[in-house]
């Protein structure tokens, strides 16, 4: 049946199906590119956004009939002052990151001043309810919609920053693009004669494939082509250590989570190819699923995955006697601390297109954390050299740790081969949780010893990973909780074992902090019983015990520079101490990361400066831009180096050359993309030094090479212990208000130097948001494998409603080994929040807790997220 209504001032009619949502319809029949799908059809992340005869409504809960004869009202149909002004707020307030969420909220904010010309921050928060963003932390977002209203009420408002090198709070690259919804994620992308795809999920922990009927999925109108594990004509099994992982789960194999793909359609539309899928039919005989990783690893366990038995890893730090230095302590801590699975809940889903091109070559748009690592496996999985595949990055929106792992790339690139015709996979919400991998549950028992002025004398710790059914990088999850374990201090005594189980849970691997997170809610809490015990403060006994220049980290590598963590506990104190002074109940935990993988790993950094014939220069580099402003400061290295304006540098990721640098993982493309572009940008620069213009240089091209093969793996027998390049250090005050709720968090971090301080202030920002609802509210808990719920409050990622204030004091301790002192940010800032939360509850309400999320505390009934029916 037809349906009429007026878009943007012009009038359309269109012919949906019954059912279609009204999000479908604007962006599938009416090219409307700035409504995002992020959660269809439970209208929880605001992305869909539309004003629907002047009201704000989320358009993927909305029937398409519903909008009949209505005025429909998107961010294209703005007027071009509003445009303008929208966009330029939030690029000067740094409020975009990934920016997928950023065109519902712009949109929204229309509708809030329209009604409130002048609301406050806390007004500002309630409004954008609805909305979900997991990279900012909101506090830019506000300040960007408190820019928009002092614009809209006639108040002059800055220009966001258009050059800049290092040091320089350049606004973000396509900042502007992104905030309108203009620039294009996977999704949003289309080909002529484009086919979409869908996936044929397994609804089973554990179960024998009998058989696959595709007959009917084949027989359904609009379909292409049905394709299973018997049409894969490479490598079906592919895995970024272990080649664990089947692209597809054959007949006669076990599917092993509920993340399993059976089969794959191509069809017309999605709606078809989704309508196929469920007709494909899959007979499973089902079997006792191993779902606990203790007894995954008992003798006689179920084999979870025929590649690799149920032990996945056993990582182990020993220095010292620390039983005896534990027998011998003034004061000794013991407990049982237990993390929880986590969803990485990046709001665009997983998404990937693959086209046959002319000269036989496949071109595949990925969203991935490392493209060529994706080349290198979809070229396996197809059969053909890895040149025959061309990837191309496609920034994405969020990832976190969650999209290092292959997820239907694979696939897309199979359907493209048999069809011949390019075709585009997008997953569902609850297909993309189903998926990809999650944080790893890790349950940590610790005894942790001190003398009688609260110095360390020794740490004992074992620790159990949950990796699922595959491993995905669980080992080096679990192997960096290890190296980790002692925090930021100096132990003389160390006895850690690390293991990583497989199960048929979700998998588990990369995601935000990467197991460091983990043992610090642990080691931290230990830092705070001690503290008791030997009636010191909790600031002083951290200040006592912090490493400096000259003393051995954990794994034994003796630390020679930067070393920061001194500093942030100085910036601190005059906050807790206010505090405290003031009766409130407070909380403080530091904490390191590491930048860089290190462990013995070869790191690479790579980059390609090309002089355009437009006047532009191309800066290629190996690293995935998820939001975090990789390649903003990439240019502004770029434009500190060489002199040029930061204007006419153009980051681009694809395989046009061979800048093959693994996972952007481990808080390392700043680091190592950062080094590869000023080594570049240096060569530039001697050329423009020189006395040639780039008029001169038309064609050339500038290489950067940056190799790091100095660290050495955990537990080596070498002369001289280097497990890491850099670490980051932070210390984090959690401030709770009379009724226990999180007031206020101050975080001071040592960021080595802050290459752009308003993309480092989000990130730090953006981290403690995350690790807020990792305290409080957010779990993936599952029944017999598969999570219980697919709805996002009820994942429990807090809203800005939630957020309490964040103070960033930024502190800078260079790292030689970093381009211009500069390294990793990304991860480290939610590292000791768990802890600093879990301290300032403890002051509040005398209970120590051992288990996250924290939901039996006052600070997290308070939340409006993470309650389930």
């Amino acid at each position: 049946m037809a349906v009429e209504f007026r878009l943007n001032g012009k009038s359309v009619r269109v012919e949906p199906r019954a059912d279609e949502s009204l999000l479908d319809t604007l962006r599938e029949r009416c090219g409307i590119r700035s409504l995002k799908d992020g959660c269809s059809p439970q209208g929880q992340c605001g992305c869909c956004l539309a004003l629907i005869d002047g009201h704000a409504k989320v358009t993927c809960a909305m029937t398409a009939a519903s909008a009949a004869g209505r005025d429909v009202l998107t961010l294209e149909g703005l007027a071009a002052s509003d445009r303008h002004l929208f966009s330029r707020a939030f690029a000067l307030a740094a409020g975009v990151q990934c920016g997928f969420c950023i065109p519902g909220i712009a949109l929204r904010s229309k509708y809030v001043l329209d009604r409130n010309p002048n609301p406050t921050r806390d007004e500002i928060a309630r409004a954008i309810d609805v909305h979900l963003c997991r990279c900012t932390g909101y506090k830019k977002i506000v300040d960007a919609i408190e820019w928009m209203a002092r614009g809209r009420r006639g108040e002059e408002i800055p220009e966001p920053l258009s050059d800049g090198g290092v040091g320089a709070r350049l606004a973000r690259y396509d900042a502007i693009r992104a905030a309108l919804g203009e620039r294009p994620y996977v999704g949003d992308l289309d080909r002529p004669g484009l086919l979409h795809g869908a996936v044929v999920l397994s609804p089973h922990a554990r179960a024998r494939v009998r058989r696959i009927d595709t007959s009917r999925a084949l027989a359904h109108p609009g379909v292409v082509a049905v394709v299973t594990a018997a049409d894969v004509p490479g490598e079906r099994w592919y895995g970024l250590i272990e080649q664990d992982w089947p692209g597809f789960v054959a007949v006669g194999e076990e599917v092993r989570c509920v993340g399993d793909v059976v089969a794959a359609v191509a069809a017309s539309d999605r709606h078809t190819a989704r309508a196929a899928a469920a007709l494909v039919d899959v007979e499973y005989e089902v079997l006792p699923a191993v779902l606990d990783p203790l007894s995954a690893i008992a003798p006689g366990a179920p084999r979870v995955n025929p590649r690799h038995e149920n032990l996945l890893s056993h990582s182990s730090i020993r220095r010292g006697d620390a039983d005896s230095a534990l027998a011998s302590s003034a004061h000794v801590v013991h407990g049982i601390w237990q993390t929880q699975r986590i969803e990485h809940l990046f709001l665009e889903p997983e998404s990937a297109l693959a086209e046959p091109r002319p000269d036989g070559r496949l071109h595949l748009w990925s969203q991935g954390q490392g493209i060529f690592d994706d080349r290198r496996q979809v070229a396996a999985f197809l059969g053909v050299p890895e040149d025959n595949v061309f990837v191309e990055l496609v920034p994405n929106g969020g990832a976190f740790g969650g999209k290092e792992d292959m997820s239907i790339q694979a696939h897309t690139a199979l359907l493209a081969r048999v069809t011949g015709r390019p075709v585009k996979l997008t997953l569902s919400r609850e297909e993309s949780i189903r998926l990809h991998p999650k944080r790893h549950p890790i349950r940590m028992e610790y005894s942790v010893g001190c003398d009688a002025e609260g110095r360390l004398t020794a740490v004992k710790a074992r620790m159990l990973g949950d990796s699922g059914a595959y491993a995905s990088v669980g080992a080096k999850v679990l192997e960096r909780a290890a190296g980790h374990a002692c925090g930021p201090y100096r132990v003389g005594n160390i006895d850690i074992e690390s293991t990583a189980a497989y199960t048929n849970n979700p998998p588990c691997g990369a995601m935000r902090g990467f197991g460091v997170n983990q043992v610090h809610f642990a080691i931290e809490g230990c830092m705070d019983l001690l503290a008791k015990k030997a009636g010191i403060d909790p600031w002083e006994i951290r200040w006592r015990n912090a490493v400096e220049v000259g003393d051995v980290f954990s794994t034994g590598q003796v630390l020679e520079k930067s070393v920061g963590i001194k500093k942030t506990l100085a910036a601190v104190k005059p906050h807790y101490e206010r505090a405290r002074a003031e009766g409130r109940a407070v909380g403080i935990a530091c904490g390191l990361k590491n930048s860089g993988i290190g462990n013995g790993a070869k790191e690479w950094g790579k980059a390609r400066l090309v002089v355009e014939a437009d006047g532009t220069v191309s800066v290629y580099n190996g690293y995935t831009e998820m939001g975090q402003g990789l390649l903003t400061v990439l240019v502004q290295f770029a434009a500190e180096v060489t002199g040029l304006p930061a204007g006419c540098f153009r980051p681009k990721v694809d395989s046009t050359y061979q800048l093959a640098c693994g996972q952007t993982t481990g808080s390392r493309a700043t680091l190592l993309g950062g080094r590869a572009v000023t080594s570049a940008a240096a060569k530039l620069r001697a050329d423009l030094d020189a006395g040639l213009h780039l008029p001169d240089l038309v064609g050339r091209v500038y290489a950067g090479d940056v190799l790091v093969d100095d660290t050495t793996p955990l537990g080596a027998d070498v002369p001289k212990v280097k497990t890491h390049t850099s670490f980051g250090y932070a210390t984090q005050v959690c401030i709770l208000d009379d009724q226990g709720r999180v007031a206020r968090i101050v975080a001071a971090h040592d960021v080595g130097r802050a290459v752009n301080p308003a993309l480092c202030e989000g990130q730090i920002e953006g981290s403690i948001h995350m690790g807020l609802g990792y305290a409080l509210t957010e779990e993936l808990s599952c029944a017999d494998g598969m999570p219980v719920t697919f709805k996002l409050r009820e994942i429990g990622v807090l809203r800005a409603r939630d957020m309490p204030e964040i103070d960033v004091i930024l502190v800078e301790d260079p790292e030689p080994e970093g381009p211009f002192g500069a390294k990793g940010v990304g991860e480290i800032g939610l590292v000791p929040t768990a802890a600093a939360v879990a301290g300032a509850l403890e002051a509040f309400d005398g209970i120590r807790r051992y288990t996250l999320p924290m939901r039996d505390s006052p600070a997290a009934r308070a939340m409006s997220v993470g309650k389930r029916a």
